[in-house]
């Protein structure tokens, strides 16, 4: 039975997609069956950051409406066997109930290890839908005193259904924490005050979705704490500290 993670934020553009899009990956390369299910219908771009787009057949509304058998809308991974995107419809029309999705994630629940959903930003109804569904959360939050806010208002209703929370700190600079311009990645778990799960740099070819499969490390400690509950972070900060440190500081605000 699969494990069902709902990946959220308090707001857009914390990177909730490419968290997902990256863990499910990462998850992948240690042989689990792996299943990332794009909720946000009307906004999804789950497809785009996958580079699945041109392979779309049939998609997540096909299979609600019975268009397709749920096995007909998965796309799998070229590198990664075991990993497999179930698309969403860009039509915004489209009303999707509850118990929809909850049929469709129980006809494939037996065939993966975890199930990734990726849910939209905010607390609306999109939100509730996919929450419902999930029995575990990751929220994504970076490290601005707004983010936090927003964060830790999702992170409310979030335990009002009764769902598991883990914090994943993304976008986090190295050197702007070194130089105390930046909430580290510690003062925002202190804030948020729940499970820690992972920090993720910020990251050039994460964020301009260059090649998901050569960005390892970050997410290779995420997946590895999500799996066995160890939690490790990875450290994108101490390389910043020093006398080299600085000097490395200087440059990158240079360049």
């Amino acid at each position: 039975m699969a494990r069902k993670i709902v990946i959220t934020s308090g707001k857009g553009g914390a990177g909730k997609t490419t968290v997902c899009a990256n863990l499910g990956i990462a998850l992948a390369r240690t042989s689990q069956r792996v299943l990332m299910l794009d909720l946000d219908i009307g906004l999804n771009n789950l497809d785009v950051v996958m580079n699945i787009e041109d392979k779309i057949v049939f998609d997540f509304i096909d299979v609600v409406e019975n268009r397709c058998r749920p096995s007909q809308a998965l796309i799998q991974d070229e590198t990664e066997p075991t990993l497999y995107v179930m698309p969403s419809c860009h039509s915004a029309k489209r009303q999707v109930t509850i118990d929809a999705v909850k049929k469709v994630i129980g006809r494939l629940s037996e065939s993966f290890d975890y199930i990734l959903l990726d849910c939209p930003a905010g607390i609306d109804v999109g939100f509730r839908r996919a929450v419902s569904c999930a029995d575990e959360a990751i929220v994504v939050v970076t490290p601005h005193l707004s983010g936090v806010r927003d964060a830790d208002k999702t992170i409310a209703e979030l335990c009002n259904q009764g769902v598991s929370v883990n914090v994943v700190v993304n976008r986090v600079r190295g050197d702007l924490v070194a130089g105390g311009e930046m909430l580290s990645a510690f003062e925002v778990f202190s804030l948020l005050g729940h499970t820690a799960l992972g920090v993720i740099p910020e990251n050039d070819d994460v964020n301009c979705n260059v090649n998901l499969h050569s960005v390892k490390q970050p997410f290779d400690v995420l997946a590895k704490n999500l799996q066995t509950g160890s939690r490790q972070m990875y450290d994108c900060v101490s390389k910043y500290k020093g006398l080299f440190g600085r000097l490395k500081r200087r440059f990158k605000r240079n360049v």
